[in-house]
């Protein structure tokens, strides 16, 4: 049986301020390094056999130290990258729902086909990410696999897993800094073990 855990990377300083940051690439602050140390003592319990990577520097960090304590080499998959934002990377979502109510209140409603301008939907994202999770089930079809991703991505992977719509991922799914999420894969597909986790923090 496949276990998959998803770990969101740790605390960038754009996180904490509530900033759209998907594709921009800003780096762990010295909390989210301390987060990424503890996930790598966590990872030791876990007897990973692969882990996956977002291709983002804060999610590459957040690896290192799980790599290193478990001696693997990431596989980096684009797909398991951020949201893209467009016209709204960087910016403060409450400056965007002031500035621009109409397309922010459009995608708030369903973020699933509507995109923040020139960026991704839901649907999208799903597109990409997805299959990411069907290479890993067939290189993997049984152990711990651990996929290092993003805030938004991971919520879609969750709604797509449990047949949740996944319009509702901003509203349905937590996925705090750091956190973990795991799914078993059974005979009957996928189940929710773990979501937004973050015990292995304390």
């Amino acid at each position: 049986m496949l276990t998959l855990h998803l770990v969101r990377h740790g605390d960038t300083a754009q996180a904490a301020d509530g900033y759209f940051a998907g594709d921009i690439d800003p780096p762990l602050t010295p909390r989210g390094l301390e987060q990424a140390q503890a996930l790598g003592r966590f990872a030791t319990r876990l007897g990973l056999a692969a882990v996956y990577v977002s291709p983002k520097l804060r999610a590459r960090q957040t690896a290192q130290p799980l790599l290193e304590t478990c001696k693997l080499e990431p596989v980096i998959e684009d797909g398991l990258r951020e949201i893209a934002y467009g016209a709204w990377e960087g910016r403060k979502e409450s400056e965007i729902r002031a500035s621009d109510p109409e397309s922010y209140n459009a995608w708030s409603l369903d973020p699933a086909l509507v995109s923040p301008p020139g960026g991704e939907s839901a649907f999208a994202i799903a597109a990409r990410a997805l299959p990411c999770l069907v290479r890993a089930r067939r290189e993997h079809p049984a152990g711990n696999v651990l996929f290092v991703s993003h805030k938004a991505t991971i919520r879609i992977m969750v709604c797509a897993l449990l047949g949740v719509p996944l319009g509702r991922f901003r509203d349905r799914v937590a996925c705090p800094t750091a956190s973990l999420t795991t799914f078993e894969f059974g005979e009957r597909g996928a189940m929710l073990t773990r979501l937004g986790d973050t015990g292995h923090l304390a």
